[in-house]
C-alpha cells in the first residue's frame, strides 16, 4: 500500500506538468523562413563563406599587401619535395579543432560555374581529388597541376596525361584557383 501511494505521488508532477505542453503553448523551432541574424566582420561585411570552416581557395585580391598563405607540401612517398611528385597541400595555419580537415587541398566541381575550383577538404594520402604536383612553368616560377590517380581512370595511360593546371577564376569578385587551359599562376616559393 506505501508503495502504491509513493507511485501516486511521483506521478502527480508529471501529470500536472504535462498539462502545461499542449499544442495551445507550443515551441517555436527554427524553419526556412524564420530570419537568421547574419555574422558580420569587423567592417559590418559578411564574411567571404556562409560554411563553417572556410571552404575554398582564393588568392588574395590585392596584389600589394600579404604575399600569401603558408601552406605545407606532403609527398605520397619519400621525404622531399621533388617537381613532378605527386603531392598533398595543406594550409599550415592554426585552426579550431572543427576545421582540421578543412586545411587539405582538394578539387570539387562547381556546376554553377562550369569548371572544377580547388576547395578544402581534401584527405592526405588517399585516392581522392586531392593530389597535385609542381612542374616548373613556361613562364617564370612553377605551376602547380591537379592529377587524378590514373590507375582508377585509366590503368595503361601516362602518368600525366590526365593532369590540368591550376589558374584563377573570379567568383562573387574574388579571385579563386580553379582548373583551367590556359594562363596557369606562376607561383613562386619562399620558406616561412
Amino acid at each position: 500500500m506505501k508503495c502504491l501511494f509513493l507511485l501516486c505521488l511521483c506521478l502527480v508532477p508529471i501529470v500536472v506538468f504535462s498539462s502545461t505542453f499542449t499544442s495551445q503553448n507550443p515551441i517555436d523551432l527554427p524553419t526556412d523562413t524564420t530570419p537568421c541574424t547574419p555574422v558580420l566582420d569587423t567592417n559590418g561585411k559578411s564574411p567571404n563563406s556562409d560554411a563553417p570552416c572556410p571552404d575554398g581557395v582564393f588568392r588574395y585580391n590585392s596584389d600589394v599587401g600579404p604575399s600569401g598563405t603558408p601552406v605545407r607540401f606532403i609527398p605520397l612517398s619519400g621525404a622531399n619535395i621533388c617537381e613532378d611528385q605527386l603531392l598533398n597541400i595543406q594550409f599550415n595555419i592554426p585552426t579550431v579543432k572543427l576545421c582540421v580537415s578543412y586545411t587539405i587541398w582538394k578539387v570539387g566541381i562547381n556546376a554553377y560555374l562550369r569548371t572544377m575550383l580547388l576547395e578544402t577538404g581534401g584527405t592526405i594520402g588517399q585516392a581522392d581529388s586531392s593530389y597535385f604536383k609542381i612542374v616548373k612553368s613556361s613562364k617564370i616560377g612553377y605551376n602547380l597541376v591537379y592529377c587524378p590517380l590514373t590507375p582508377f581512370i585509366c590503368p595503361l595511360c601516362p602518368d600525366d596525361q590526365f593532369c590540368a593546371k591550376v589558374g584563377v577564376v573570379i567568383q562573387n569578385g574574388k579571385r579563386r584557383l580553379a582548373l583551367v587551359n590556359e594562363n596557369p599562376l606562376d607561383v613562386y616559393f619562399k620558406q616561412v
